[in-house]
Protein backbone atom coordinates (compact mmCIF):
# COMPACT_ATOMS: atom_id res chain seq x y z
CA UNK A 1 0.00 0.00 0.00
CA UNK A 2 1.27 3.47 -0.87
CA UNK A 3 2.20 5.99 1.80
CA UNK A 4 0.67 9.45 2.17
CA UNK A 5 3.72 11.01 0.50
CA UNK A 6 3.76 8.72 -2.54
CA UNK A 7 0.35 9.76 -3.90
CA UNK A 8 -0.82 13.12 -5.16
CA UNK A 9 -4.17 14.62 -4.16
CA UNK A 10 -5.70 14.15 -7.61
CA UNK A 11 -4.75 10.47 -7.55
CA UNK A 12 -6.41 9.77 -4.20
CA UNK A 13 -9.55 11.69 -5.19
CA UNK A 14 -9.76 10.09 -8.64
CA UNK A 15 -9.12 6.65 -7.19
CA UNK A 16 -11.95 7.20 -4.72
CA UNK A 17 -14.25 8.44 -7.49
CA UNK A 18 -13.56 5.32 -9.56
CA UNK A 19 -14.13 3.18 -6.47
CA UNK A 20 -17.58 4.74 -6.06
CA UNK A 21 -18.41 4.26 -9.75
CA UNK A 22 -17.54 0.58 -9.38
CA UNK A 23 -19.02 -0.23 -5.96
CA UNK A 24 -22.12 2.00 -6.11
CA UNK A 25 -22.59 2.98 -9.77
CA UNK A 26 -22.28 -0.57 -11.12
CA UNK A 27 -22.63 -3.01 -8.21
CA UNK A 28 -25.74 -1.12 -7.11
CA UNK A 29 -27.07 1.26 -9.76
CA UNK A 30 -26.74 -1.00 -12.82
CA UNK A 31 -29.77 -2.86 -11.46
CA UNK A 32 -32.02 0.14 -12.10
CA UNK A 33 -31.62 0.50 -15.92
CA UNK A 34 -31.28 -3.28 -16.33
CA UNK A 35 -34.47 -3.98 -14.38
CA UNK A 36 -37.00 -3.50 -17.24
CA UNK A 37 -35.23 -6.06 -19.48
CA UNK A 38 -34.82 -8.39 -16.53
CA UNK A 39 -38.55 -8.26 -15.81
CA UNK A 40 -39.60 -8.50 -19.45
CA UNK A 41 -37.42 -11.49 -20.30
CA UNK A 42 -37.59 -13.46 -17.05
CA UNK A 43 -41.06 -12.57 -15.73
CA UNK A 44 -39.69 -11.01 -12.55
CA UNK A 45 -42.62 -9.37 -10.71
CA UNK A 46 -42.67 -5.91 -9.15
CA UNK A 47 -42.78 -7.42 -5.67
CA UNK A 48 -39.76 -9.64 -6.40
CA UNK A 49 -37.91 -6.69 -7.95
CA UNK A 50 -38.50 -4.72 -4.77
CA UNK A 51 -37.40 -7.69 -2.67
CA UNK A 52 -34.13 -7.95 -4.63
CA UNK A 53 -33.50 -4.27 -3.99
CA UNK A 54 -34.15 -4.93 -0.30
CA UNK A 55 -31.57 -7.75 -0.35
CA UNK A 56 -29.09 -5.30 -1.83
CA UNK A 57 -29.67 -2.86 0.99
CA UNK A 58 -29.66 -5.63 3.57
CA UNK A 59 -26.11 -6.23 2.35
CA UNK A 60 -25.43 -2.51 2.55
CA UNK A 61 -26.64 -2.26 6.14
CA UNK A 62 -24.65 -5.37 7.05
CA UNK A 63 -21.58 -3.66 5.64
CA UNK A 64 -22.44 -0.52 7.58
CA UNK A 65 -22.65 -2.55 10.78
CA UNK A 66 -19.23 -4.01 10.10
CA UNK A 67 -17.80 -0.57 9.30
CA UNK A 68 -19.28 0.79 12.55
CA UNK A 69 -17.63 -1.99 14.53
CA UNK A 70 -14.12 -2.20 13.02
CA UNK A 71 -11.59 0.22 14.53
CA UNK A 72 -8.36 -1.03 12.97
CA UNK A 73 -7.66 1.16 9.94
CA UNK A 74 -5.62 -1.61 8.35
CA UNK A 75 -8.63 -3.91 8.30
CA UNK A 76 -10.81 -1.11 6.97
CA UNK A 77 -8.37 -0.67 4.10
CA UNK A 78 -8.25 -4.42 3.42
CA UNK A 79 -12.03 -4.68 3.32
CA UNK A 80 -12.22 -1.72 0.94
CA UNK A 81 -9.75 -3.50 -1.35
CA UNK A 82 -11.77 -6.74 -1.22
CA UNK A 83 -14.92 -4.75 -1.99
CA UNK A 84 -13.41 -3.48 -5.24
CA UNK A 85 -12.82 -7.04 -6.47
CA UNK A 86 -16.21 -8.24 -5.30
CA UNK A 87 -17.99 -5.38 -7.08
CA UNK A 88 -16.94 -6.86 -10.42
CA UNK A 89 -17.99 -10.36 -9.40
CA UNK A 90 -21.44 -9.35 -8.16
CA UNK A 91 -22.35 -7.71 -11.47
CA UNK A 92 -21.18 -10.70 -13.51
CA UNK A 93 -22.81 -13.13 -11.07
CA UNK A 94 -26.30 -11.86 -11.88
CA UNK A 95 -25.97 -13.44 -15.34
CA UNK A 96 -25.28 -16.97 -14.07
CA UNK A 97 -28.87 -18.16 -13.62
CA UNK A 98 -32.52 -17.14 -13.37
CA UNK A 99 -32.89 -18.64 -9.89
CA UNK A 100 -34.26 -15.94 -7.57
CA UNK A 101 -32.14 -17.00 -4.54
CA UNK A 102 -29.04 -16.67 -6.74
CA UNK A 103 -30.02 -13.12 -7.64
CA UNK A 104 -30.77 -12.37 -3.98
CA UNK A 105 -27.29 -13.56 -2.98
CA UNK A 106 -25.54 -11.42 -5.57
CA UNK A 107 -27.64 -8.38 -4.72
CA UNK A 108 -26.78 -8.88 -1.03
CA UNK A 109 -23.06 -9.10 -1.83
CA UNK A 110 -23.40 -6.06 -4.08
CA UNK A 111 -24.80 -4.19 -1.09
CA UNK A 112 -21.76 -5.18 0.97
CA UNK A 113 -19.56 -3.79 -1.80
CA UNK A 114 -21.55 -0.56 -1.81
CA UNK A 115 -20.88 -0.12 1.90
CA UNK A 116 -17.14 -0.64 1.42
CA UNK A 117 -17.01 2.02 -1.29
CA UNK A 118 -19.38 4.51 0.29
CA UNK A 119 -18.31 4.24 3.92
CA UNK A 120 -14.86 2.70 4.12
CA UNK A 121 -13.59 4.38 0.94
CA UNK A 122 -15.11 7.78 1.73
CA UNK A 123 -13.84 7.57 5.32
CA UNK A 124 -10.33 6.77 4.16
CA UNK A 125 -10.37 9.65 1.66
CA UNK A 126 -11.79 12.12 4.23
CA UNK A 127 -9.16 11.06 6.76
CA UNK A 128 -6.45 11.58 4.14
CA UNK A 129 -7.79 15.05 3.33
CA UNK A 130 -7.72 16.05 7.00
CA UNK A 131 -4.17 14.72 7.44
CA UNK A 132 -3.09 16.79 4.44
CA UNK A 133 -4.68 19.94 5.91
CA UNK A 134 -7.27 20.17 3.12
CA UNK A 135 -10.91 21.17 3.39
CA UNK A 136 -12.82 18.21 4.92
CA UNK A 137 -15.59 17.98 2.32
CA UNK A 138 -16.76 15.02 0.27
CA UNK A 139 -18.44 16.84 -2.60
CA UNK A 140 -15.67 16.24 -5.14
CA UNK A 141 -15.38 12.57 -4.18
CA UNK A 142 -19.11 12.06 -4.57
CA UNK A 143 -18.89 12.99 -8.22
CA UNK A 144 -18.42 9.24 -8.36
CA UNK A 145 -22.07 8.69 -7.45
CA UNK A 146 -23.37 10.85 -10.29
CA UNK A 147 -20.78 9.50 -12.71
CA UNK A 148 -21.74 5.97 -11.70
CA UNK A 149 -25.35 6.65 -12.60
CA UNK A 150 -24.36 8.10 -15.97
CA UNK A 151 -22.08 5.13 -16.67
CA UNK A 152 -24.85 2.67 -15.76
CA UNK A 153 -27.46 4.51 -17.86
CA UNK A 154 -25.34 5.14 -20.94
CA UNK A 155 -23.62 1.77 -20.62
CA UNK A 156 -26.89 -0.17 -20.49
CA UNK A 157 -28.34 1.85 -23.36
CA UNK A 158 -25.28 1.23 -25.54
CA UNK A 159 -25.07 -2.43 -24.62
CA UNK A 160 -28.77 -2.95 -25.36
CA UNK A 161 -28.16 -1.78 -28.93
CA UNK A 162 -25.78 -4.72 -29.40
CA UNK A 163 -27.02 -7.42 -27.01
CA UNK A 164 -30.70 -7.79 -26.24
CA UNK A 165 -30.36 -10.78 -23.89
CA UNK A 166 -30.47 -9.67 -20.25
CA UNK A 167 -27.61 -11.97 -19.15
CA UNK A 168 -25.27 -10.64 -21.84
CA UNK A 169 -26.03 -7.12 -20.66
CA UNK A 170 -24.98 -7.92 -17.08
CA UNK A 171 -21.71 -9.49 -18.27
CA UNK A 172 -20.98 -6.47 -20.47
CA UNK A 173 -21.53 -4.13 -17.53
CA UNK A 174 -19.02 -6.15 -15.51
CA UNK A 175 -16.51 -5.68 -18.34
CA UNK A 176 -17.09 -1.91 -18.21
CA UNK A 177 -16.34 -2.08 -14.49
CA UNK A 178 -12.77 -3.21 -15.18
CA UNK A 179 -12.04 0.27 -16.62
CA UNK A 180 -12.78 1.82 -13.23
CA UNK A 181 -11.26 -0.97 -11.17
CA UNK A 182 -7.70 -0.25 -12.34
CA UNK A 183 -7.35 3.36 -11.06
CA UNK A 184 -9.47 2.57 -7.99
CA UNK A 185 -7.05 -0.21 -7.08
CA UNK A 186 -3.81 1.60 -7.88
CA UNK A 187 -4.76 4.82 -6.06
CA UNK A 188 -6.45 3.47 -2.95
CA UNK A 189 -6.31 5.88 0.01
CA UNK A 190 -3.16 5.04 1.99
CA UNK A 191 -3.27 3.66 5.51
CA UNK A 192 -2.42 6.56 7.86
CA UNK A 193 0.76 6.37 9.94
CA UNK A 194 0.06 5.44 13.56
CA UNK A 195 1.42 8.80 14.74
CA UNK A 196 -0.99 10.68 12.46
CA UNK A 197 -3.94 8.64 13.67
CA UNK A 198 -3.05 9.32 17.30
CA UNK A 199 -2.70 13.05 16.65
CA UNK A 200 -6.10 13.18 14.91
CA UNK A 201 -7.82 11.57 17.88
CA UNK A 202 -6.73 14.42 20.14
CA UNK A 203 -9.12 16.79 18.36
CA UNK A 204 -12.11 14.43 18.52
CA UNK A 205 -15.25 15.53 20.32
CA UNK A 206 -18.41 13.73 21.27
CA UNK A 207 -21.71 13.99 19.50
CA UNK A 208 -24.72 14.46 21.76
CA UNK A 209 -27.22 11.63 21.91
CA UNK A 210 -30.08 13.96 20.85
CA UNK A 211 -28.15 15.25 17.85
CA UNK A 212 -27.27 11.76 16.67
CA UNK A 213 -30.82 10.38 17.07
CA UNK A 214 -32.33 13.37 15.30
CA UNK A 215 -29.85 13.08 12.45
CA UNK A 216 -30.51 9.34 12.29
CA UNK A 217 -34.25 9.97 11.98
CA UNK A 218 -33.85 12.52 9.20
CA UNK A 219 -31.30 10.31 7.44
CA UNK A 220 -33.79 7.42 7.58
CA UNK A 221 -36.21 9.63 5.65
CA UNK A 222 -33.45 10.53 3.18
CA UNK A 223 -32.70 6.83 2.68
CA UNK A 224 -36.37 6.17 1.94
CA UNK A 225 -36.47 8.95 -0.65
CA UNK A 226 -33.19 7.81 -2.17
CA UNK A 227 -34.01 4.15 -2.63
CA UNK A 228 -37.45 4.57 -4.22
CA UNK A 229 -36.05 6.70 -7.03
CA UNK A 230 -32.81 4.72 -7.26
CA UNK A 231 -34.68 1.45 -7.69
CA UNK A 232 -37.76 2.38 -9.71
CA UNK A 233 -37.01 5.55 -11.74
CA UNK A 234 -36.60 3.68 -15.02
CA UNK A 235 -39.54 1.38 -14.33
CA UNK A 236 -41.80 4.34 -13.41
CA UNK A 237 -41.01 6.09 -16.69
CA UNK A 238 -41.37 2.95 -18.80
CA UNK A 239 -44.80 2.22 -17.29
CA UNK A 240 -46.23 5.45 -18.77
CA UNK A 241 -47.46 4.56 -22.30
CA UNK A 242 -46.41 7.93 -23.71
CA UNK A 243 -42.91 7.63 -22.21
CA UNK A 244 -41.96 4.09 -23.25
CA UNK A 245 -38.31 3.96 -24.25
CA UNK A 246 -37.37 7.11 -22.28
CA UNK A 247 -36.29 5.34 -19.09
CA UNK A 248 -32.58 5.39 -19.88
CA UNK A 249 -32.78 9.12 -20.62
CA UNK A 250 -34.40 9.83 -17.27
CA UNK A 251 -31.79 7.75 -15.43
CA UNK A 252 -28.91 9.45 -17.26
CA UNK A 253 -30.34 12.84 -16.26
CA UNK A 254 -30.17 11.76 -12.61
CA UNK A 255 -26.42 11.26 -12.92
CA UNK A 256 -25.84 14.36 -15.04
CA UNK A 257 -27.63 16.48 -12.44
CA UNK A 258 -25.72 14.88 -9.57
CA UNK A 259 -22.19 15.54 -10.84
CA UNK A 260 -22.19 19.36 -10.83
CA UNK A 261 -24.55 19.48 -7.83
CA UNK A 262 -21.85 18.25 -5.46
CA UNK A 263 -19.96 21.54 -5.83
CA UNK A 264 -23.13 23.62 -5.37
CA UNK A 265 -24.09 21.86 -2.14
CA UNK A 266 -20.61 22.26 -0.65
CA UNK A 267 -20.84 25.97 -1.44
CA UNK A 268 -24.38 26.16 -0.01
CA UNK A 269 -23.26 24.54 3.25
CA UNK A 270 -20.36 26.98 3.61
CA UNK A 271 -22.59 29.97 2.91
CA UNK A 272 -25.82 29.11 4.77
CA UNK A 273 -24.74 26.44 7.25
CA UNK A 274 -25.16 22.68 7.14
CA UNK A 275 -28.67 22.45 8.58
CA UNK A 276 -30.20 25.08 6.31
CA UNK A 277 -28.54 23.58 3.25
CA UNK A 278 -29.79 20.13 4.21
CA UNK A 279 -33.34 21.45 4.69
CA UNK A 280 -33.23 22.97 1.22
CA UNK A 281 -32.01 19.70 -0.27
CA UNK A 282 -34.76 17.76 1.52
CA UNK A 283 -37.43 20.17 0.29
CA UNK A 284 -36.29 20.04 -3.33
CA UNK A 285 -36.04 16.24 -3.28
CA UNK A 286 -39.59 16.01 -1.90
CA UNK A 287 -40.81 18.12 -4.81
CA UNK A 288 -38.92 15.90 -7.26
CA UNK A 289 -40.72 12.86 -5.85
CA UNK A 290 -44.13 14.54 -6.15
CA UNK A 291 -43.70 15.59 -9.81
CA UNK A 292 -44.12 12.14 -11.42
CA UNK A 293 -46.90 11.36 -8.94
CA UNK A 294 -49.07 14.27 -10.11
CA UNK A 295 -48.32 14.02 -13.83
CA UNK A 296 -47.46 11.30 -16.32
CA UNK A 297 -45.88 13.76 -18.76
CA UNK A 298 -42.30 13.55 -20.00
CA UNK A 299 -41.59 16.98 -18.49
CA UNK A 300 -42.67 15.76 -15.04
CA UNK A 301 -40.62 12.57 -15.36
CA UNK A 302 -37.48 14.41 -16.47
CA UNK A 303 -38.00 17.18 -13.92
CA UNK A 304 -38.31 14.59 -11.17
CA UNK A 305 -35.16 12.84 -12.36
CA UNK A 306 -33.19 16.09 -12.47
CA UNK A 307 -34.42 17.14 -9.04
CA UNK A 308 -33.65 13.77 -7.52
CA UNK A 309 -30.15 13.67 -9.00
CA UNK A 310 -29.35 17.21 -7.88
CA UNK A 311 -30.51 16.67 -4.29
CA UNK A 312 -29.77 13.13 -3.08
CA UNK A 313 -26.06 13.71 -3.70
CA UNK A 314 -26.11 16.84 -1.54
CA UNK A 315 -27.96 15.13 1.31
CA UNK A 316 -25.49 12.26 1.39
CA UNK A 317 -22.29 14.31 1.01
CA UNK A 318 -23.26 17.01 3.53
CA UNK A 319 -24.53 14.55 6.12
CA UNK A 320 -21.55 12.21 5.95
CA UNK A 321 -19.01 15.05 5.87
CA UNK A 322 -20.73 16.67 8.86
CA UNK A 323 -20.60 13.57 11.03
CA UNK A 324 -17.12 12.66 9.75
CA UNK A 325 -15.73 16.04 10.84
CA UNK A 326 -17.08 15.39 14.33
CA UNK A 327 -15.00 12.19 14.58
CA UNK A 328 -11.69 12.94 12.84
CA UNK A 329 -9.93 9.96 14.44
CA UNK A 330 -12.15 7.51 12.56
CA UNK A 331 -14.58 9.31 10.22
CA UNK A 332 -15.58 6.13 8.40
CA UNK A 333 -16.80 4.54 11.63
CA UNK A 334 -18.90 7.59 12.54
CA UNK A 335 -20.35 7.68 9.01
CA UNK A 336 -21.22 3.99 9.26
CA UNK A 337 -23.11 4.42 12.51
CA UNK A 338 -25.29 7.16 11.06
CA UNK A 339 -25.72 5.19 7.83
CA UNK A 340 -27.43 2.35 9.70
CA UNK A 341 -30.65 4.37 9.71
CA UNK A 342 -30.21 5.20 6.01
CA UNK A 343 -29.69 1.53 5.28
CA UNK A 344 -32.71 0.46 7.34
CA UNK A 345 -34.93 2.66 5.17
CA UNK A 346 -33.36 1.19 2.05
CA UNK A 347 -34.29 -2.32 3.18
CA UNK A 348 -37.90 -1.44 4.07
CA UNK A 349 -38.84 1.05 1.34
CA UNK A 350 -38.35 -1.09 -1.83
CA UNK A 351 -40.43 -3.92 -0.38
CA UNK A 352 -43.25 -1.54 0.55
CA UNK A 353 -43.10 0.29 -2.79
CA UNK A 354 -42.94 -2.92 -4.83
CA UNK A 355 -45.94 -4.38 -3.01
CA UNK A 356 -47.92 -1.14 -3.41
CA UNK A 357 -47.10 -0.99 -7.14
CA UNK A 358 -48.11 -4.60 -7.68
CA UNK A 359 -51.43 -4.17 -5.85
CA UNK A 360 -52.38 -0.89 -7.56
CA UNK A 361 -50.65 -1.26 -10.93
CA UNK A 362 -48.96 2.12 -10.43
CA UNK A 363 -46.10 3.67 -8.45
CA UNK A 364 -48.08 6.84 -7.64
CA UNK A 365 -49.18 5.78 -4.15
CA UNK A 366 -45.60 4.75 -3.29
CA UNK A 367 -44.36 8.16 -4.46
CA UNK A 368 -46.88 9.99 -2.25
CA UNK A 369 -45.84 7.87 0.74
CA UNK A 370 -42.21 8.71 -0.01
CA UNK A 371 -42.99 12.44 -0.08
CA UNK A 372 -44.68 12.13 3.32
CA UNK A 373 -41.67 10.34 4.80
CA UNK A 374 -39.35 13.03 3.41
CA UNK A 375 -41.53 15.74 4.97
CA UNK A 376 -41.20 14.04 8.37
CA UNK A 377 -37.43 13.98 7.90
CA UNK A 378 -37.46 17.72 7.24
CA UNK A 379 -39.47 18.31 10.41
CA UNK A 380 -36.87 16.42 12.45
CA UNK A 381 -33.99 18.26 10.81
CA UNK A 382 -35.61 21.62 11.52
CA UNK A 383 -35.36 20.97 15.28
CA UNK A 384 -31.55 21.06 15.14
CA UNK A 385 -29.58 24.28 15.57
CA UNK A 386 -27.91 25.43 12.38
CA UNK A 387 -24.24 24.63 12.07
CA UNK A 388 -21.67 26.38 9.97
CA UNK A 389 -18.80 24.76 8.18
CA UNK A 390 -16.30 25.72 10.84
Amino acid sequence: MSSDASLRPWQVILGGICGLVLSIGLARFAYTPLLPALQLQTGLSDASAGALAAFNYAGYITGALAAAWIDDVRWRNRLYSIGLWMSLLTVAGMALSTWLPNWALWRFLGGLCGATGMLLGAGLVLGWLMRQGRRPELGVLFIGLGLGIVVSAVGVWAISQVWSLWSDQWLAMAAIGVVFFVPAWLWRPPVPPLAAAAQASVGAYKVSRRWMWTMAGSYFAAGWGFVISATFTVAIVEREPALAGQGALAWALVGLAAMPAVFWWDKAARRWGDTRALLLAFGLQTLSVILPAVSGSLAAALGGALGYGATFIGIVSMTLALVGRRAPQNPGKAMARLTLSYGAAQVIAPVVAGAMAQSTGSFKSALWLTAAVMALGMALLATLPDEGQG
